[in-house]
């Protein structure tokens, strides 16, 4: 085959591969790993927080044991499981990711609930630039849980509607797990506390 046959086969076939839906898939794929790798970041962030936070709970309310014990085993699930790309085509693992995630936001709620309780707990630099931190850290998990979700319904919608879903057949395409909506309506409140509320008295 002479150079200027291969060369309009090659621009035949990557206009053909264009029109079909393929660039637009590979597009999309690479949009959703960015935004899932922003989604872990940010997980990772908080898991960090975590350790130093219990601390200082610790220091001033250390009778609150279960509390205490529940967001550490949290952190340490959160901790046993590989989030990477992969892990996007596997819907059991990501529901288990998702899962884990839940509990430790669950647990840290908890936790700052309780230091309502403790007037010096939440009057301490520490704790105060911590929670702080925490909240600006569940903050950017929203957004970053909401890029995900809107690159992840992109694709799929994409892979389903003809004729790209030919396309992404034929090229192993399939569709990508995204956060529920149950979840995500859990995880879009973030553990806060106001400091300008005085502790409730203890009988």
């Amino acid at each position: 085959m002479s150079k200027f046959k291969w060369l309009a086969l090659t621009i035949l076939m990557a206009a053909a591969l264009s029109g079909c839906g393929y660039n637009t898939l590979q597009q999309q794929d690479e949009q959703i790993k960015a935004s899932w790798s922003e989604v872990v970041n940010q997980y990772q962030r908080r898991a960090d927080l975590v350790p130093n936070l219990v601390n200082v709970v610790k220091g001033y309310a250390a009778h609150e044991q279960e509390v205490l014990t529940k967001v550490t085993e949290a952190r340490s699930r959160v901790g046993t499981i590989q989030a990477t790309p992969e892990l996007l085509n596997d819907p059991a693992a990501f529901a288990k990711f998702q899962s884990t995630q839940g509990e430790l936001s669950s647990a840290l709620s908890r936790l700052i609930a309780v230091s309502e309780n403790y007037p010096q707990l939440k009057a301490d630099g520490l704790f105060r630039d911590l929670q702080a931190q925490l909240e600006g850290t569940e903050n950017r998990i929203t957004v970053a849980r909401n890029r995900y979700i809107k690159a992840v319904q992109d694709y799929n919608t994409t892979v389903r509607t003809f004729p790209t879903n030919l396309t992404a057949l034929a090229f192993g395409h399939g569709l990508k797990p995204n956060f529920t909506v149950e979840n995500e309506a859990a995880i879009s409140s973030a553990p806060t506390v106001d400091f300008s509320k005085p502790a409730p008295a203890k009988p």
